[in-house]
């Protein structure tokens, strides 16, 4: 990289930093910071701050309401918001569905659909699992005839986040039974309001409601739903998931759990020593750090690749599997660091703040925090494609094993 273009990503970075600085409303960074879910309303009402700058879909072209940004500026912008503790923006419409309807929508798709994207009106979900059918994607069974000029549908969707609140979802299913699994599924999209549709919760080990189960029985969809060519969907949902696991190198999200740790490690005591002055727990900190370095530098690799014009091939696993897996060795020794103080759960420390409790979390302000956020991580190595399944990718279609 020119000394030019570090230059100029330096000023482009100072200028994220401002704008968060300045917009960024101090309830919604408070509920971040704290570790606290936040709400629909909040990430709502950030995503509009965004649309309002025109920064709301950075990797949208400029003439559909995106930001003429490289993948650096684009990963730059990511990880400052991370830093920054904004609130994730929604990926399934902005980062997902957009722009595949961008890609290989119709025209009419994209004039109705990425508008209401845009402007955060409409809330989408992803219908790709079912039971028995979740790392062996292509093995999928819910069906969806032609007749006239709708599919019915009748099957089912495990596992899709968000369902219970979303108002669309983006659905695999299977348009051609007899040829090859991978060659006989479509992409539609669906109203989760249409006649037909029943969605049941899934509630979690943390005792959480993040996951659903949505049933399909006769359900019409408009073939005009269909995004791109009947049968290619497989091809489609690849591409999706491609761009998925390049987010879920979680780059940003690393580096400000391993600032917390840093923080947390210089104010805790064990054996009347502060930890980060103790060598075992020094020498963990570095290997974390020399992982997220990795990680870091990989990614950036994988950016200027994209920036050339290069298609990122499934390599790109290898961000998604360090990534995710980082992550929960950092929960790990956030827990290590308040020991016995870092045990106990309770999901209303994720929903209400501090000051509301009737009764506050023993030990620090962050201790009570821990667990529950450990909880919510272990699902990063499942969601986008389990780590059992990018080792499997990375060994079969990168080192050719």
């Amino acid at each position: 990289m020119s000394a030019s273009e570090t230059s100029r990503l330096g000023a482009f970075r100072i200028e994220v930093r401002d704008f968060i600085r300045d917009k960024l409303p101090d309830d919604i960074r408070e509920t971040v910071r704290s570790g606290r879910l936040g709400t629909a309303g909040e990430t709502q009402r950030w995503q509009k701050i965004l649309h309002e700058k025109g920064w709301v879909a950075p990797s949208w072209p400029v003439e559909l309401g995106g930001v003429d940004w490289t993948p650096m500026q684009r990963n730059i912008f990511e990880e400052e918001c991370a830093l920054a503790d904004c609130p994730p923006l929604d990926p399934m419409g902005l980062s997902m569905i957009g722009p595949l309807i961008i890609a290989r929508g119709s025209q009419a798709q994209k004039d109705f659909y990425l508008p209401r994207i845009l402007a955060s009106e409409e809330k989408w979900c992803q219908g790709y699992s079912e039971p028995g059918s979740g790392s062996d994607l292509a093995s999928l069974q819910t069906r969806a005839v032609a007749d006239g000029d709708d599919y019915v549908v009748n099957g089912t969707k495990i596992w899709p986040s968000g369902a219970h609140a979303a108002d669309r979802i983006f659905c695999l299913v299977r348009t051609d039974p007899d040829v090859k699994k991978q060659e006989g599924i479509s992409l539609l999209l669906i109203d989760l309001k249409t006649p037909g549709i029943s969605i049941r919760p899934i509630i979690g080990l943390n005792e959480m409601h993040f996951f659903n189960q949505i049933f399909f029985d006769d359900v019409r969809v408009p073939i005009a739903n269909r995004v791109g060519e009947e049968n290619r969907g497989w091809t489609y949902a690849k591409e999706v998931l491609g761009d998925e696991r390049l987010q879920l190198s979680r780059t940003g999200e690393n580096k400000r759990l391993l600032r917390q740790l840093k923080t947390i490690a210089a104010q805790e005591d064990h054996g009347g020593e502060k930890l980060a002055d103790q060598d075992w727990f020094r020498r963990k900190l570095r290997r974390a750090e020399v992982r997220l370095k990795a990680l870091d530098y990989t990614k950036l690799r994988f950016l200027q690749r994209a920036e050339a014009g290069e298609a990122i091939g499934p390599e790109v696993s290898m961000l998604k599997l360090q990534g995710s897996e980082l992550i929960q060795e950092l929960d790990e020794m956030l827990l290590e660091a308040v020991g016995h103080y870092g045990l106990p759960y309770d999901k209303s420390w994720m929903l209400i703040p501090r000051s509301e409790l009737n009764e506050s979390p023993i030990g620090s302000d962050y201790a009570g925090m821990l667990s529950a956020n450990r909880f919510r991580h272990k699902g990063y190595t499942i969601a986008g494609g389990s780590s059992e399944v990018q080792r499997t990718i990375i060994s079969k279609r990168v080192l050719g094993l």
